[in-house]
C-alpha cells in the first residue's frame, strides 16, 4: 500500500465523504479537491482519475486495510472454525456499518463504471478473499476439521454473504429477514457449521466430479442420570484419590479430556468462596486465560467444600514434584488417551458404551437446567453458542422430566397446586 502522504489522506477523506453524500457519479475531481483543499492536479498524479482515487479509498479504508496482516494475527488466536467465522464476519459488518452512505452509492452506481474499474475492484475483493481463506483454513487445521468445501469457497460464499446482508440492510431498514445483526450471525455460522439442510443420517460430497454420499451418525446428546453419576463418582473413589478428583473435575466442570490434559496445579485457586481451573491459553489459542468454575454441586449432591473436596485433597497428599495436575506412576502428565482410559476403568461395571464426552454432556446440560444462560455457558466453556444450541433443547426435556417426577412423588390431592 503507498504511503499515505498527508495530501493523499485528505483526498481520501474527502472522496469518500462525498461518494457517501452524493453518490461517485455526481462527485467531480474538482469538488474533490475544494473539499480536500489541494490542488485538482494532485488527483490525475495520484491516482490517474475519479475512479482511481475511488479504488484508493476502498482499498485503504477500513473494510480492507491491512486485512492480511490483522486476519494472520487472529487466525493463530481463534479457538475454532465458530469463533473464526463469527469474528471475521461481525469485525467485516462493523467496518461496513460505518460508511452505509457509500456502500450504497459503490453498488448502486457500479453498472455506470468502465470496465476497468470494474475489475479493479474485482481484483481488490479476490485479493482479500484469499487473506480470508488462509484465515479460515488455519482455523480449519487447528481443529482437524474435514470440510466439504475448501476454504477458498467458504470464504467466496462467507463474502457474498456478508456483502448481501450490507446491502439488504443499507437499502431497506424494514425488511423482517433477521432481528438483527446478531440473530444473522449465529444462522450464518451455523450455515457453514452443519449446512443449512442436512440429512441425518448421510453426507454428500463432491469428488472426482462424482457425487458421494457416506453415511455418519449425528452428534447425540446423552447426558446421565444423578444416581449413576453419583455411582460412577464413587467407583472412582474407590480406585484411588486421583481417580476419584479426576472424576470429580469431568462432571463438576464439564471439561474434555485435552483440557484436562493441559491443566496444571498453577492453574488450580480456591478461597472460601469459589474453586477455579484456568485453562491454558496455549489450548485455547486466546491471549486471554478462560476460568471455569469447579461446581461443588453436583446432580443434587455436594462433594465437600470449596477448599475441602476430592481435588484439593489430591493434591495436597501428593508425594510427586510435577506440575501437572494429574499424573501416571512415573510422575509424568497423563495424557487425554490416559485419562480415556481411567474413565474406561471407572465406568467398566456399568457399562461399555459410556463415553468420557458425556460427563461434559452432562454437566452443560444440567448448567442449563439450574438457569445459566446460553451466552454465558458459551464464555465458560469456549464453545460457540450456535455448538451449544441443542443442549439448550435437552434441557428443556430433562426440566420436563423433572417436573413429571416431583408431580408422581406428590399426593393425589396436592396435584391441583402443581400449576403455581
Amino acid at each position: 500500500m503507498p504511503k499515505r502522504s498527508p495530501a493523499r489522506k485528505k483526498l481520501i477523506d474527502a472522496a469518500l465523504e462525498l461518494f457517501s453524500s452524493q453518490g461517485v457519479t455526481e462527485t467531480t475531481t474538482r469538488q474533490i479537491a475544494e473539499r480536500a483543499g489541494v490542488n485538482e492536479v494532485t488527483i490525475f498524479r495520484q491516482f490517474g482519475n475519479k475512479h482511481g482515487l475511488m479504488l484508493a479509498a476502498i482499498e485503504e479504508t477500513e473494510v480492507f486495510s491491512s486485512v492480511g496482516e490483522s486476519l494472520l494475527k487472529q487466525a493463530r488466536e481463534v479457538s475454532g472454525l465458530d469463533q473464526a467465522l463469527r469474528d471475521y464476519a461481525d469485525g467485516r459488518l462493523e467496518a461496513l456499518e460505518s460508511m452505509p452512505d457509500f456502500v450504497r452509492s459503490l453498488v448502486g452506481e457500479s453498472g455506470q463504471y468502465a470496465p476497468e474499474h470494474r475489475q479493479a475492484i474485482g481484483r481488490e475483493l479476490t485479493q482479500a478473499n484469499r487473506f480470508v481463506a488462509q484465515y479460515l483454513d488455519a482455523a480449519i487445521q487447528r481443529g482437524q476439521l474435514k470440510t466439504t468445501l475448501s476454504a477458498e469457497n467458504i470464504a467466496s460464499l462467507l463474502n457474498s454473504l456478508i456483502l448481501g446482508y450490507a446491502v439488504l440492510e443499507f437499502t431497506s431498514g424494514f425488511h423482517l429477514l433477521w432481528r438483527d445483526r446478531q440473530d444473522f450471525l449465529n444462522n450464518l455460522v451455523g450455515l457453514f457449521l452443519r449446512g443449512a439442510v442436512q440429512s441425518p443420517s448421510s453426507e454428500v460430497y463432491a469428488a472426482n466430479n462424482q457425487t458421494v454420499t457416506v453415511s455418519i451418525q449425528p452428534e447425540i446428546i446423552e447426558d446421565l442420570p444423578a444416581p449413576l453419576v453419583h455411582d460412577l463418582l464413587r467407583q472412582g473413589k474407590e480406585r484411588g484419590q486421583q481417580d476419584y478428583a479426576l472424576m470429580y473435575v469431568l462432571f463438576g466442570a464439564g471439561l474434555s479430556p485435552q483440557e484436562v490434559a493441559s491443566l496444571e496445579r498453577q492453574h488450580h485457586s480456591c478461597d472460601r468462596t469459589q474453586q477455579l481451573l484456568r485453562i491454558p491459553t496455549t489450548l485455547d489459542n486466546n491471549p486471554t486465560p478462560r476460568m471455569v468454575p469447579i461446581n461443588q454441586w453436583i446432580l443434587g449432591k455436594r462433594y465437600g467444600s470449596y477448599q475441602k473436596n476430592p481435588l484439593t485433597q489430591w493434591l495436597r497428599n501428593r508425594k510427586d514434584e510435577s506440575p501437572s495436575l494429574f499424573v501416571n506412576e512415573a510422575d509424568n502428565p497423563l495424557t487425554a488417551e490416559a485419562i480415556a482410559e481411567r474413565w474406561q476403568a471407572c465406568t467398566r461395571k456399568f457399562g461399555s458404551d459410556l463415553t468420557i464426552q458425556q460427563a461434559q454432556q452432562t454437566w452443560r446440560v444440567d448448567m442449563l437446567v439450574r438457569g445459566m444462560s446460553l451466552d454465558n455457558l458459551s464464555l465458560i466453556t469456549g464453545v460457540g453458542s450456535t455448538e451449544l444450541t441443542p443442549y439448550v433443547e435437552r434441557a428443556r426435556v430433562k426440566k420436563a422430566l423433572d417436573q413429571a417426577v416431583q408431580l408422581d412423588q406428590k399426593r393425589p390431592g396436592d396435584v391441583s397446586n402443581s400449576g403455581d
